[in-house]
């Protein structure tokens, strides 16, 4: 035998290696690429997207007419979730009166979109404000109001902050809370987290994504 066979390495390269490796397990299309695959990403939003979170997955609360709601009532819709409080200065209305303008600016694609209103204060918002906060906005928007125990564990749920700040008179209040909005898609999933100030335009965009 020729020594100078007998003597050399028998290995293949490191990546020929890898890839045959890689080419048994998953198929060598698969291994081509490390990361992001560009042909299965996500579509890019403007809102955070958190597709697939542990949290924010179940919703379940009487509406401003008494009657038990759940998400799965609004399937086939994009649903926005936002947690707040009639006397909200500001957040609150304005989250609202944009999603009002989105849901008008979405034309027929309009009617598949469903804003729900969680609040974070029954002791004041009662079912007759709560319907009269609503309407303001929008007809077919819905407030949902538990006890104080009820939204404390939806907002757990959610992941959402809220707590009494006291007034300056004796028994008055406000309330410091997320400001921010959740939003399914018709299926049901979870899939952005928008922050106030994120503007209307930007979340009309997500929104016809979703659709």
């Amino acid at each position: 035998m020729n020594p100078t066979f007998k003597n050399r390495p028998r290995r293949a390269p490191l990546r020929v290696a890898l890839l045959a490796a890689c080419a048994l397990l998953t198929g060598l299309s698969a291994c081509d690429k490390i990361g992001p695959s560009s042909s299965t990403s996500r579509p890019a939003f403007n809102g955070i997207d958190i597709t697939g979170a542990q949290y924010a997955r179940t919703l379940s609360l009487p509406d401003q007419n008494g009657q038990p709601r759940t998400l799965a009532d609004f399937k086939g819709k994009v649903v926005v979730v936002f947690f707040g409080y009639t006397q909200c200065p500001d957040v609150c209305p304005t989250t609202m009166v944009e999603l009002a303008q989105v849901k008008k600016a979405l034309g027929k694609d309009g009617e598949r979109v469903q804003g729900l209103f969680v609040s974070i204060d029954p002791e004041r918002d009662t079912p007759a404000i709560l319907k009269a906060y609503m309407a303001s906005f929008d007809s077919s928007f819905v407030a949902l109001r538990g006890s104080v125990e009820q939204a404390q564990a939806a907002a757990k749920e959610f992941k959402v902050f809220f707590a009494k700040v006291p007034g300056k008179t004796e028994g008055s209040y406000t309330m410091d809370h997320t400001a921010g909005s959740y939003v399914f898609d018709p299926s049901g999933k979870v899939r952005l987290f928008v922050r106030y100030g994120a503007g209307a335009d930007a979340l009309a965009g997500d929104i016809k994504a979703l659709l």
